[in-house]
């Protein structure tokens, strides 16, 4: 049984508890507010730190708008790229006259293969191998400009026309390099070293002039000459029979 002298104390099982008095006195020493120098709460940070995004929000859509209008200069990389020019002017050398018919044109397509090694050098030290692929075109024409006096003769009736033509030619090879590339390439360690003391801007040159070679050729073979024969003459009997003769006849001199 408990004793009455131990009514109010408390015990370990019975901790003090709180009465109305001393709820009065721990109100009456909490802590009254911050002072305007003391640190902000969690609330107040999350508020500025909103109001400094915002700001900045309204700086860079300000200054974009700004920047629209041409008010302010345009803002360039330091680091871009850039490109120089500093070609001559074209110098035109000559103009002449063409006085021929185009009545035919070849495409052509080749693949050239060379090889530049030493006998005994193994070919990782020196050795030059290029396999490229040639995309050109050549033109078959007749010069009229060659045409002989009394090449054409006329009937006495008017109805009848005969012409002597030259043989149609076979215009240069025309290399087309947006159409041509350089499938593969192999050089040897002398080789690559050379490039970097004292490359040969050039050394492309005798691949291309085999290329061009290679469709000149494959041209005359082609019967190209024949197509510009054949062609020219239907352009010639469709001329004149609209002009009212009746029969046309061309020839061609011999090549």
């Amino acid at each position: 049984m408990a004793r009455d002298g131990d009514i109010n104390e408390p015990t370990r099982e019975f901790p003090d508890y709180p009465t109305t008095g001393s709820l009065r006195d721990r109100a009456e020493e909490a802590p009254a507010d911050p002072t305007p120098g003391a640190p902000a709460s969690g609330g107040g940070a999350a508020r500025g730190l909103l109001w400094v995004l915002g700001a900045a929000a309204l700086a860079v859509v300000v200054l974009l708008g700004v920047q629209a209008t041409g008010l302010l200069p345009d803002f360039r990389n330091p680091f871009a790229k850039e490109q120089t020019d500093r070609s001559q002017p074209p110098l035109l050398k000559s103009i002449r006259d063409l006085s021929r018919y185009v009545a035919a044109e070849g495409n052509f397509q080749v693949v050239v293969d060379v090889q530049k090694d030493r006998r005994n050098v193994p070919d990782f030290l020196l050795n030059e191998r290029t396999l490229f692929v040639g995309a050109g075109r050549v033109e078959a024409y007749v010069d009229f400009t060659k045409i002989a006096d009394g090449a054409v003769v006329v009937s006495e009736d008017g109805k009848s026309a005969e012409i002597k033509l030259p043989a149609p030619q076979l215009g240069e090879t025309d290399l087309d390099m947006d159409k041509s590339y350089v499938f593969a390439e192999e050089r040897g360690l002398i080789n690559r070293l050379n490039d970097l003391v004292a490359g040969d801007p050039n050394r492309q040159q005798q691949v291309y002039k085999l290329a061009e070679d290679r469709i000149t050729a494959a041209a005359r073979d082609s019967g190209l000459t024949a197509r510009a024969q054949e062609n020219t003459r239907k352009m010639l009997e469709g001329l004149l029979r609209s002009l009212g003769y009746e029969k046309v006849t061309v020839t061609y001199a011999a090549p």
